[in-house]
């Protein structure tokens, strides 16, 4: 069998956008705000990572998610571990990542309800190309005017802190409860594995790798370790399929990849094993 092209499918958040780029146009009906795609398994099997594209014109929500520990405890099935990979970004783009300086949370909790806790998080530039793994905890907040790929544990638990005025549910005890009110460490600069590959981020929940244009061989996919590939340009294919940049997939045994203009981000569970590409 060959590797699953994953289905697209269309969220509506208020902060989105009407018009996406091309390889989504399809899927706008410019009357509503699109703010994220969806990349799913429409055979109702759940895959222990999500992937998502965002598309951001206002700012997003201050908010947290839970580690596994406290996930489990709400009744999901874990934490959420998030990761994204800037596609676009407008010259003024920010994003915001942890805090400025480490807080209380009662302070945290203070600074959320009157909302000065604008001027807490650390805000950041933004450009194309930026790649952040924010671990369960990180106090975040993606700005207007991005485009990006998110990876992110496949759990539905978000809690918000601060949302600038909308008329949305905060979720004040839950996110002060499970925050790291600190600055944000970033994980370690890329790991280069050699043959055109470099790990971003690993250590985490899961791991995300760049395989640059030009790789061909056999993907070592299985179905304990299964492997999301995700083309960031158009060009190459995947078991005899074409790389589209706007589409995800999804393999869980040997598939043929070859890799054509443009890189591929690949993602996979943190295990002891690392996937094989054999020429």
């Amino acid at each position: 069998m060959n590797p699953k092209r994953l289905t697209r499918r269309a969220i509506e958040k208020p902060w989105g956008r009407r018009d996406l780029p091309p390889c989504f146009a399809s899927m706008a009906d410019g009357a509503h705000p699109i703010g994220e795609i969806w990349f799913e398994d429409n055979a109702g099997s759940h895959r222990p990572l999500l992937v998502k594209y965002l598309f951001t014109s206002e700012r997003l929500s201050i908010q947290v998610h839970p580690g596994n520990e406290a996930g489990q405890a709400a009744g999901n099935a874990g934490g959420k571990d998030e990761a994204w990979f800037i596609t676009e970004a407008d010259e003024d783009a920010m994003i915001g990542l942890g805090l400025k300086k480490s807080t209380s949370r009662a302070a945290l909790r203070l600074a959320a309800m009157d909302g000065s806790i604008m001027e807490l998080v650390d805000w950041r530039p933004a450009a194309a190309g930026d790649f952040y793994y924010s671990p369960a905890g990180t106090i975040h907040a993606l700005g207007a005017s991005l485009v990006l790929v998110e990876v992110q544990q496949n759990v539905d638990a978000t809690y918000r802190l601060y949302d600038y005025g909308r008329e949305r549910e905060l979720h004040l005890d839950e996110a002060v409860a499970v925050a790291d009110p600190v600055p944000f460490e970033p994980s370690e600069a890329s790991r280069d594995l050699g043959s055109g590959r470099a790990v971003l981020a690993e250590g985490g929940a899961f791991v995300v790798e760049r395989w640059s244009h030009g790789i061909s061989g056999v993907l070592k996919a299985s179905a304990t370790l299964p492997i999301w590939i995700i083309p960031l340009a158009d060009g190459g294919e995947i078991g005899g399929e074409p790389l589209e940049t706007g589409h995800v997939w999804i393999a869980d045994r040997p598939a043929r990849l070859e890799i054509g203009a443009g890189d591929i981000l690949v993602a996979y569970e943190a295990s002891d094993y690392i996937p094989d590409l054999i020429g």
